[in-house]
């Protein structure tokens, strides 16, 4: 039988982040796994904008913590009896399917087909593109076509959003 005992789920605070993230939850559960969970914050861009606004930075890194802290809770609220969270910096294309599979022995990677980041994935491709072509694990990419209509974030809810911006 086939059995994931290290699962990798990659999350950025959108609607189909949390999505995947469920559909993760209920994976481990199955196969008694370890969950990691990652937020990868992108620097590429803060050079930039941290010359307007030097707290940047660190409003990424709290954002990135609660959000971990949050879906970390709902991992083991929800029966995942191991939870890892990991905030990484950089590129997510490259450290999800490299660095973070290596991290943590990783044998599935899970993420959603579309993240905040839509404009990026238009001009360079998406996040997941890159996982499925670099990751040297199974990866299971959540279509946002799946996601049911009453759906409700528990923790990437627009308030959290708002709250954190």
């Amino acid at each position: 039988m086939l059995k994931y005992d290290n699962i990798l789920i990659a999350v950025d605070g959108s609607r189909e982040a949390e999505w995947a993230f469920h559909k993760a939850i209920d994976i481990a559960k199955r196969n008694n796994s370890k969950l990691s969970i990652i937020n990868v914050i992108d620097t590429r861009s803060f050079a930039s904008v941290e010359a307007y606004d030097r707290t940047i930075s660190q409003r990424a890194n709290d954002f990135a913590q609660k959000l971990l802290d949050g879906y970390e809770a709902l991992a083991l609220e929800r029966g995942v009896e191991e939870v890892d969270k990991i905030i990484d910096y950089g590129s997510p294309k490259s450290i999800i399917p490299k660095k973070a599979v290596k991290k943590t022995g990783a044998d599935l990677i899970a993420c959603g087909a579309t993240g905040l980041n839509t404009v990026e994935r238009f001009i360079i491709g998406s996040v997941s593109e890159a996982i499925v072509r670099h990751a040297p694990c199974d990866v299971l990419v959540v279509r946002t076509e799946t996601l049911p209509d009453d759906f409700e974030p528990v923790v990437a809810t627009e308030e959290f959003m708002n709250e954190n911006k």
